[in-house]
C-alpha cells in the first residue's frame, strides 16, 4: 500500500537509515537510523523486509549491522538480453532470501540455520552500463561522472562499475551468503569489479531507546540525517518528474571509500577534536549549546568573542544552510581492512548517500568540504562511484524492468 505522499507502508514504518557525521558528503560517520527502537537481540533473526514494493529496500529502512558493497561489469557480448535475465535472477533471489527461504541445492548453505535477519538487497546502474547494454539513449543526464575533488586519491580499480549491489543484514553469514549467491548467478553475464565489506552497531546493542551511533573517530554521527516525516524528504531523496520515466520514484547513490587517519586524529586532545567537528564528543551536542538535537547556532560566540563553532568546523561547512539546502540520506558503514605498510589502520567509512540529484546534493557539498573543512585533514577519499537506483520491483517483476522493457 502506498500513501498519498508516495511512500510505501514499509518506508514509513522503517524510518530513515543514518550514515554520516552531522554534516554531509565528506563526513565520516555511521549513525543509528531514526524510527522505531531496535528489536531485542532475541528477535534479530526473524526480521523480514519485503523486496517487492514501490521503492527498493535498503534505502529508508533502519540500518543493519553488516554490509557488502560490490560492483560488476557486464561481460562482452552479454548485451541487453543478458542484463535482463541477470536482473530477473537477482531479483528473484533477493526476494527469496529476504523472506528467509532455504537455499537451493546448488547454493552454499552457510546461512541455513539463520533467519532472514532483515536482509536487503539494493541494485544500481552505473553510467557505463548504458552503452554496453545498448541503452545509450536512456542514460539519465544526472548520471554524468563525478568531478575530481581536491585531495582525492581515487583508485579506479575499486571505483565505478556497470552494476552496483548493496547487501545489508543483521547477521554476517546471511549477508555473505547473499553476496556469494549473486556472484555465482552473475557468472557468464557480469564480472566482479570490486567488493567492500563494512559494519555498524548491532540493533539493540545500545538498549531499546533510540541512540545515534558513533563512527571510528568516536564521534556521535547521523544527527542531522533527513527523516521521512519531514515534508521535503521525498524531494531530497527520490527522483520526480524531472527524471527519465523508468527512474521516476528511484534515486541516485554516491558511494565513497573514505579512509580515516586515525593515528593522527587520536593524537589530538579531545577539545581540538570537538572544534574540528563542531560538536561535543561526549553527547554530540553542538558547541553552540544545547543537546544533540538542538539546532546548530552558527552565529553563537564564546565569551571572548570568538565563534563557538569554528569557521572550518565540519558542521558549519557542511550545514544545509551553507549549501543552498543541499541534503542527502546518508547510510554509511565503518570498515577495517587490517594494517597499511606503515602500520597505520586501513579503516574508515564506506560512505553511501541517496539523493534525488547528485548535482544538487553531493557535488556542491563535497566541493565546499574539500576547500574549507577542517576534518578533511584527517580523511583520504580512495574510491568513488555514482549509480542510478531504479524504483522497486512489483510482485512478479524485477528491478530495472521499466528500463529494459519500456
Amino acid at each position: 500500500m502506498t500513501s498519498s505522499t508516495g511512500f510505501s507502508r514499509r518506508a514509513l514504518l522503517g524510518g530513515a537509515g543514518a550514515g554520516l557525521v552531522a554534516g554531509a558528503a565528506g563526513g565520516v560517520a555511521v549513525g543509528r537510523p531514526a524510527g522505531p527502537a531496535p528489536a531485542a537481540a532475541a528477535g534479530l533473526g526473524s526480521g523480514r523486509i519485503p523486496f517487492h514494493g514501490a521503492r527498493q529496500p535498503g534505502i529508508v529502512e533502519p540500518q543493519q549491522a553488516r554490509v557488502h558493497l560490490a560492483a560488476f561489469d557486464l561481460a562482452p557480448g552479454a548485451g541487453r538480453d543478458g542484463l535482463r535475465e541477470l536482473l530477473k535472477r537477482w531479483s528473484q533471489t533477493a526476494a527469496r532470501l529476504g523472506r528467509g527461504e532455504p537455499a537451493t541445492e546448488h547454493e552454499n548453505r552457510i546461512a541455513a540455520d539463520a533467519g532472514p535477519c532483515s536482509l536487503t538487497v539494493t541494485f544500481g546502474f552505473g553510467a557505463t552500463l548504458f552503452d554496453r547494454a545498448g541503452l545509450a539513449d536512456r542514460l539519465p543526464p544526472a548520471l554524468e561522472p563525478l568531478p575530481d575533488f581536491p585531495e582525492d586519491a581515487i583508485d579506479r580499480a575499486r571505483s565505478d562499475g556497470d552494476l552496483w549491489v548493496q547487501i545489508c543484514a543483521d547477521d554476517a553469514l546471511v549477508a555473505f551468503h547473499a553476496l556469494r549467491v549473486l556472484q555465482q548467478q552473475a557468472a557468464g553475464t557480469a564480472v566482479a569489479r570490486w567488493q567492500m565489506s563494512g559494519f555498524s552497531r548491532t540493533p539493540g546493542a545500545a538498549g531499546t531507546a533510540p541512540v545515534t551511533g558513533r563512527n571510528l573517530m568516536g564521534q556521535i554521527d547521523g544527527t542531522n540525517n533527513p527523516q521521512p516525516q519531514q515534508p521535503d524528504f521525498a524531494a531530497k531523496v527520490f527522483c520526480g518528474s524531472e527524471a527519465p520515466g523508468w527512474l521516476a520514484g528511484g534515486t541516485y547513490v554516491v558511494q565513497r571509500r573514505i579512509r580515516m587517519l586515525l593515528d593522527n586524529w587520536e593524537n589530538l586532545p579531545e577539545d581540538r577534536q570537538e572544534r574540528v567537528i563542531g560538536r561535543r564528543r561526549s553527547d554530540g551536542a553542538p558547541l553552540s549549546g544545547g543537546t544533540e538535537h538542538t539546532a546548530v547556532d552558527l552565529a553563537a560566540q564564546n565569551p571572548d568573542g570568538t565563534l563557538a563553532i569554528p569557521a572550518d568546523a565540519h558542521v558549519r561547512v557542511a550545514a544545509p544552510a551553507a549549501n543552498g539546502g543541499a541534503a542527502m540520506l546518508r547510510r554509511g558503514f565503518s570498515y577495517h581492512d587490517g594494517l597499511l605498510p606503515d602500520g597505520s589502520p586501513d579503516a574508515g567509512l564506506l560512505f553511501v548517500a541517496f539523493q534525488a540529484d547528485p548535482a544538487r546534493g553531493f557535488v556542491p557539498v563535497q566541493r565546499k568540504l574539500a576547500r574549507g573543512d577542517g576534518l578533511s585533514r584527517f580523511l583520504r577519499h580512495e574510491a568513488s562511484g555514482l549509480y542510478a537506483v531504479p524504483p522497486g520491483a512489483p510482485e512478479g517483476g524485477y528491478v530495472g524492468q521499466a528500463l529494459l522493457e519500456g
